[in-house]
């Protein structure tokens, strides 16, 4: 699943006239740079939610033969649903037995995405590419990988299910924007409100459900999220 429904309020003026998803980079649409890494890796059923000029998207896909792979939208015009929520509200078109390749349209890495999916243990809710680069914001993972809370290093903000959790005795990882959920994410968040976060999600459940951390030496992520990015 590819999350191509935000409003890129970051990228204007160019989102003004065109969804986040169609700004270039390198020359190319962010949405078919992706669309063609995944499918040279092997990817050959694709779902991209749209809201912010959708009809933009189903246009330009639609002009380019969905690039040779199946490509379906989620229709989320009447409500951005962020993230969490976009998921969900996919669900008919992702609900199988395989693992699912949740991928924010503005990151740009070097994964192998050919075998990445490989790296999804059964049992895990979800795996979350993650990496070792500066911010402010922090996911908390103890010596398991596990995912047990999530802090802002610069106001001390925690946010974790576990009491009193110190984020100093954890391992602190920033999250790439690319993510593995298992199937049985949609009978979890099946009581959770039509508009919400993943992170918040996977922050609220991880206790009962194990929710990891997959890194890899030499991972290099790129956000596009503002203009200074493209530089």
């Amino acid at each position: 699943m590819i999350f191509a429904a935000g409003l890129g309020t970051r990228l204007k003026p160019l989102t003004d006239t065109m969804p986040k998803a169609l700004v270039p980079y390198k020359g190319e649409p962010m949405l078919k740079s992706l669309v063609v890494i995944l499918k040279e890796s092997g990817f050959q059923d694709i779902v991209v939610n749209v809201h912010h000029f959708a009809d933009q998207i189903d246009d330009y896909l639609a002009q380019n033969g969905n690039f040779g792979v199946s490509i379906r939208t989620s229709d989320e015009r009447d409500l951005l649903r962020e993230t969490g929520g976009g998921i969900r509200h996919a669900a008919s078109l992702l609900k199988g037995t395989d693992p699912i390749l949740v991928h924010n349209v503005d990151i740009v890495t070097n994964l192998d995405y050919s075998s990445l999916l490989d790296n999804h243990k059964i049992e895990d809710l979800a795996t979350l590419i993650v990496s070792d680069r500066k911010t402010s914001r922090y996911l908390l993972f103890d010596d398991e990988n596990r995912l047990v809370g999530w802090t802002n290093i610069e106001t001390g903000q925690v946010k974790s299910p576990y009491v009193n959790l110190n984020p100093d005795l954890y391992k602190k990882m920033a999250f790439s924007g690319v993510h593995i959920v298992s199937p049985k994410i949609f009978e979890v968040m099946k009581t959770w409100p039509e508009k919400f976060s993943i992170i918040d999600f996977y922050l609220s459940v991880c206790m009962d459900y194990p929710v990891r951390a997959l890194t890899f030496e030499g991972l290099e992520v790129r956000d596009l999220g503002k203009i200074a990015d493209f530089h």
